[in-house]
């Protein structure tokens, strides 16, 4: 990615939800090829920005040592009820410096590595305040996956606003703004591992891959 377009973003690892469909294990730290799986976002999204932010709601300093190498800094929502993604996005907007925020969740670790650079073009080139992944079928329907997206730091007071009013979701908000959709041909780039069930399928995946190495921690390279 090109240098000068690196430095425009901040990247946030959204990991500070409930767990929920994992029977309230906290997600991120679920292991895949004997890695965290917040882990492997990091390693995915660090190179894509210019600075890290992981968004935790828990085990604040497991998150700290995962994100220590590429001298990522833990963050929390401001409210302590888990009031979804958008909170976490929130938060991301508050604490970064950058113009833009790279924003991805923690069940997501095979995430492009041009996802950023993407994102960018769509988003410079559309004049758009929110560039959102998704991904193309046959048909040429796309679908979104809306917490993989790059938005403008300009739109924090918007999103507050949207939030104290009660408000929570993701596409409902993106669509108070000019955003831009950004297709991908490779689903399995964008898979999310939600539950147990979810992880243990990604893991087989993995380990049936020609050349597979047990010991690399990094899918989908």
């Amino acid at each position: 990615m090109d240098p000068l377009a690196r430095k425009r973003i901040t990247g946030l690892v959204l990991a500070g939800g409930r767990g929920t469909r994992m029977g309230g294990l906290d997600k991120g730290l679920q292991l895949l090829a004997g890695v965290p799986l917040a882990a492997h976002v990091v390693e995915r999204i660090a190179p894509q920005a210019d600075a890290l932010l992981i968004s935790a709601n828990r085990h604040l300093d497991d998150y700290a040592r995962l994100g220590a190498p590429h001298g990522a800094r833990v963050i929390t929502d401001a409210s302590a009820d888990f009031p979804g993604p958008l909170a976490g996005l929130l938060a991301g907007l508050r604490a970064c410096s950058t113009e833009l925020l790279l924003c991805a969740p923690c069940d997501t670790p095979c995430l492009p590595s041009d996802l950023a650079a993407r994102l960018l073009a769509a988003l410079d080139a559309e004049q758009a305040d929110v560039a959102v992944a998704g991904t193309a079928d046959g048909a040429g329907h796309i679908e979104l996956h809306p917490v993989i997206a790059l938005v403008r730091r300009a739109l924090a007071d918007d999103l507050a606003a949207y939030l104290n009013a009660g408000e929570r979701k993701v596409r409902t908000w993106y669509g108070r703004h000019k955003q831009v959709e950004v297709p991908f041909r490779d689903e399995g780039a964008f898979y999310n591992a939600n539950s147990l069930h979810e992880l243990a399928d990604l893991a087989r995946t993995i380990e049936a891959r020609p050349g597979h190495d047990r010991h690399d921690g990094h899918p989908g390279q």
